[in-house]
């Protein structure tokens, strides 16, 4: 959950700096007036000490105000800045700020930390997914090759077809790692039509695609063509040969009837490196692609609750 800066009313920042602007006009127009007025009744000493006081007086009220409304928050988030900055995070922000402006930029810089912390957080889960995941194929291919000088004819030709194996496994990888870079790319927003891309679709053998409704979703075609092959291929993978989609509004409703997902991997679906199927060479990386993509789109992914096979639910905040 991003925080939030509560909500409170603050003048905007443009009647701040009227409002001075304004104080400092009138002021002089004032002193003028009441020089003119009381230094015949109680004394030019007395009423320029009267005036010197009003004026202090005066001027500390502007400069309290300006300092609570604009110098403070200024300050404190040049504060938290400098705290990320460092790593630290023993300078949190203040609840509310002083003008609806500064609240608004208070308010982006929070977002933009989270995001950026998240995305760091992010990239270092996946860099340990890939180092593991790496790991396995690379420690065969070199340990092949270094039996292969000294094996028998018989041995050679296992070692040989381990080594052409790892080597494989490792290029499907670099390819799934490639696909997922690709998909943090933002990209376009549409419209494209649900049955537009069902009629595009390259269905895998003994998989028939239904579509219940109709649904024009903010995501380019190319990358909606993609989440349906992955999603139908997935699918099919699992047994499946009927995928149903139902398209509603910035919603669409993708299930099958194959062996679904076990409750015990349900929560890890979306984890790059992911695979129930790594004895057939799967990669894991489908629905991690997937949710990337539609991130990317401005949307999201989730494994919805069902009695038969796997029910994926893609929606978007807006259309």
């Amino acid at each position: 959950m991003r925080p939030r800066i509560r909500q409170k009313w603050r003048p905007p920042l443009a009647l701040v700096i009227g409002g001075t602007l304004a104080a400092f006009l009138t002021l002089p127009m004032i002193g003028i007036g009441y020089f003119k007025l009381a230094g015949f009744i109680l004394g030019w000493g007395e009423t320029t000490l009267l005036f010197f006081v009003v004026a202090l007086i005066s001027t500390l009220i502007l400069g309290f105000l300006l300092w609570r409304l604009v110098l403070r928050p200024v300050y404190a988030l040049t504060a938290h800045a400098e705290a990320v900055r460092d790593g630290r995070d023993d300078t949190p922000l203040p609840p509310h700020f002083g003008t609806p402006e500064i609240s608004a930029l208070g308010q982006a810089m929070l977002e933009m930390e989270t995001t950026l912390q998240d995305r760091e957080a992010g990239l270092r889960a996946y860099t340990n997914h890939v180092t593991h995941e790496l790991k396995s194929p690379l420690t065969s291919l070199i340990g092949a090759a270094e039996l292969l000088e000294d094996a028998d004819e018989a041995d050679r030709e296992a070692l040989v077809a381990t080594i052409q194996h790892s080597s494989r496994r490792l290029q499907e990888l670099l390819d799934a790692l490639r696909r997922l870079a690709v998909a943090r790319e933002p990209v376009g927003r549409g419209p494209v039509r649900v049955s537009d891309a069902v009629a595009r679709l390259e269905r895998p053998p003994g998989l028939a695609v239904e579509l219940e409704g109709e649904a024009s979703l903010p995501i380019d075609a190319e990358a909606l063509d993609a989440v349906l092959g992955h999603l139908a291929g997935n699918a099919a993978a699992h047994g499946a040969d009927l995928m149903h989609l139902q398209a509603e509004g910035a919603t669409l409703t993708v299930s099958d009837n194959g062996s679904g997902i076990a409750p015990g991997n349900q929560a890890r679906v979306f984890d790059p490196f992911f695979t129930t199927r790594r004895s057939a060479d799967g990669t894991g990386m489908g629905l991690a692609i997937v949710r990337t993509m539609l991130e990317a789109a401005g949307g999201d992914i989730t494994l919805a609750p069902s009695d038969h096979g796997a029910r994926f639910v893609i929606h978007f905040e807006t259309l």
